[in-house]
């Protein structure tokens, strides 16, 4: 096991692990870093723990001391002179007729260098905006192109939900989405009502696909023929969430269908495929435009 901290140097950024050394630190406390990129200013997140070394990226880069005031200063200078930066290629930009949006900016805390995150629909020759910003800032200059995820994580906004979005308040990684796991939680496929303000997938699918898809594994399909406590009888309706179904029952006077929880019933013939009533089995339905929203 190796102790370490876990340290975030945005909000609701990603969380990585640095070694803590001799120094006597806990959760919430600045610190300096050592990084990739030079010096960085952190937060610790995550208070001093163990992890196996499977959890771990190496390097493992160390604390180089605890935040001083002069290193607050020099973090709150730091950002002024970003958003300063920001106006200035904003300009640059105008001024070279680039098709691009600016998202960000950001120095490294020595001012080694300087970044900006922008979004385009494609390849940008932004060459000669690279010579003009580093002639006027005289540090090294980084154009980074970030995807729409990425991007309303850093202008944040609100969700259908009416709460502020996931990803910028305190999702630090964004995980895969797939329409299965809407399928799976029998959403409606319309990509207006599954996919967020960045034109994607809910990142929300993901939390509780975990718990539908052991549900799903007890459950049987549409038209499955099962044994309950009034007889044998034909699946015509699956409650996932509700770990329920409905089954007509083998009655030749009349048509009875009752509702049973599935520790009542007992599969005896799975059907592979419920005919088509159900989000699950639609994989040949789904419009190409919902099929985009999946990263």
């Amino acid at each position: 096991m190796i102790k370490v901290v876990g340290i975030r140097f945005k909000k609701a950024g990603k969380i990585y692990y640095f070694d803590p050394l001799d120094f006597i630190v806990e959760k919430d406390i600045d610190v300096i870093v050592e990084t990739a990129r030079g010096l960085e200013y952190g937060k610790i997140i995550v208070g001093p723990k163990e992890v196996t070394e499977d959890e771990i990226i190496y390097p493992l880069k160390p604390i180089v001391r605890i935040a001083t005031d002069e290193d607050k200063s020099i973090y709150k200078e730091n950002k002024e002179k970003a958003k300063e930066a920001f106006d200035i290629c904003l300009e640059k930009i105008k001024q070279h007729d680039l098709d691009m949006y600016l998202i960000d900016s950001e120095y490294t805390f020595d001012r080694n260098k300087l970044i900006f995150y922008f979004t385009a629909e494609g390849r940008v020759d932004f060459r000669e905006l690279v010579k003009d910003l580093a002639a006027i800032f005289k540090t090294r200059i980084e154009l980074r192109q970030i995807g729409v995820r990425d991007e309303a994580k850093s202008i944040g906004g609100l969700g259908p939900c009416g709460r502020p979005l996931c990803c910028a308040t305190w999702l630090g990684d964004f995980q895969p989405v797939s329409i299965k796991m809407a399928k799976d939680q029998e959403l409606s496929l319309n990509p207006t009502k599954i996919s967020g303000i960045c034109g994607r997938l809910f990142c929300c699918l993901k939390y509780e696909h975990n718990t539908y898809s052991e549900i799903l594994e007890k459950m049987p399909t549409v038209s499955s023929i099962v044994i309950t406590p009034d007889g044998k009888g034909k699946v015509v309706e699956v409650n996932t969430l509700g770990e329920q179904v409905k089954v007509e029952l083998e009655n030749k006077r009349q048509r009875e269908i009752k509702k049973y929880n599935i520790h009542e019933i007992k599969i005896i013939e799975e059907s592979k495929k419920c005919g088509g009533c159900c989000n699950s089995c639609k994989d040949e339905e789904i419009p190409e435009e919902l099929k985009q929203l999946e990263d």
